[in-house]
């Protein structure tokens, strides 16, 4: 089940002009208190930046949204990128751009331009993605499958993982969880009913969004 739009993971993009440097740093989480540990982590790394621009929206509902403008003129730097965020319905997302001035100013309409591209290449960088329950289906099967069972999972976006080798192969294949029954059917017939189903589970999982895969 679709729960919420994201970005898989941590990302970082650099955007120069006038000889000013805007370096987006964009990464997943969960709570307020997670964003709030990312963008202390961002600011003590550049803390010889001019400026330390931070946004975070999290919540299923977005429902919990705040930035700053860290000392860049009033409405310039932090509100454009927290609307980004919003205007490509994103949420558990932090944003900080790292701003180091390069003596020429770029006025109000200048400013808000710039930080607002950066936080688009950092996001662009970080990917997004569809945040929806996932199963955990892990499997012992015969070693003769093991490629039809890698072929199938990269085939249909499914992650294979954990995977261990003894007499027989044990994994861990996710799926989103509508696609389950579809998932345990195709692994019966790769292994004409031999794999054994060890434990199933439920999660959530990451799923790169279509439209922007490259």
């Amino acid at each position: 089940m679709f729960l919420y739009r994201s970005v898989y993971e941590y990302g970082e993009a650099e955007y120069v002009i006038e000889k000013s440097r805007f370096i987006a740093h964009v990464s997943p989480v969960e709570t307020p208190e997670e964003a709030r540990l990312f963008i202390a982590g961002i600011k003590e790394k550049y803390k010889d930046a001019t400026h330390n621009v931070p946004a975070f929206v999290c919540g299923a509902g977005s429902e919990h949204q705040w930035a700053s403008d860290d000392g860049e003129p009033q409405g310039t730097s932090g509100m454009p990128v927290l609307k980004l965020i919003t205007a490509e319905e994103l949420t558990n997302v932090a944003i900080v751009i790292t701003r180091y001035f390069g003596g020429i100013k770029l006025g109000t309409g200048g400013l808000a331009r710039a930080y607002t591209h950066a936080a688009k290449l950092g996001i662009e960088a970080a990917g997004i993605c569809d945040v929806k329950e996932s199963s955990l289906l892990r499997y012992s099967f015969d070693y003769t499958h093991l490629s039809k069972i890698t072929n199938y999972a990269a085939d249909k976006g499914f992650d294979l993982g954990d995977i261990e080798y003894t007499d027989t192969v044990s994994a861990v294949i996710s799926c989103p969880k509508e696609d389950t029954e579809r998932l345990k059917s195709a692994v019966s017939d790769m292994t004409s009913g031999r794999a054994v189903l060890l434990s199933e589970s439920v999660t959530l999982g990451r799923y790169v969004s279509p439209e922007k895969e490259s």
